[in-house]
């Protein structure tokens, strides 16, 4: 249909460098450095992760651990192709990019283009 799109939101998994490791409140935490870009993760899925060892971070929580080479390479196509400042701006940058994004009349998708049709 024309004028039509349909938006894939993503949540990639980025592999980082653990930088410091804490511990608040009983939950292993982190400082974790994305080629720049510095965000506190849970570590609690990987205890054996160490200082200066890669982990693939979802949603805040490193799931696993990486090795160096493949998680500089991968940090390099990310930012290459844009995807890595998108995944990891500030929770008040999402906000306020969503705040300023086109808004839909029927964002699942049911709206006919033209008039309404009744019975």
């Amino acid at each position: 249909m024309a004028g039509r799109y349909n938006v894939v939101a993503m949540c990639l998994a980025i592999p980082g460098r653990v930088d410091e490791i804490l511990n608040e409140g009983g939950l292993m935490m982190g400082r974790v450095n994305f080629g720049g870009i510095i965000k506190r993760v849970c570590l609690d899925y990987v205890p054996d992760i160490e200082v200066g060892e890669y982990a693939i971070v979802h949603v805040g929580f490193a799931i696993s651990k990486l090795d160096a080479e493949t998680a500089e390479k991968t940090l390099e196509v990310f930012r290459k192709m844009g995807m890595l400042e998108e995944e990891l701006v500030s929770e008040e940058e999402a906000f306020a990019r969503a705040a300023e994004a086109p808004r839909s009349a029927c964002p699942d998708g049911s709206c006919e283009d033209g008039p309404a049709k009744l019975g």
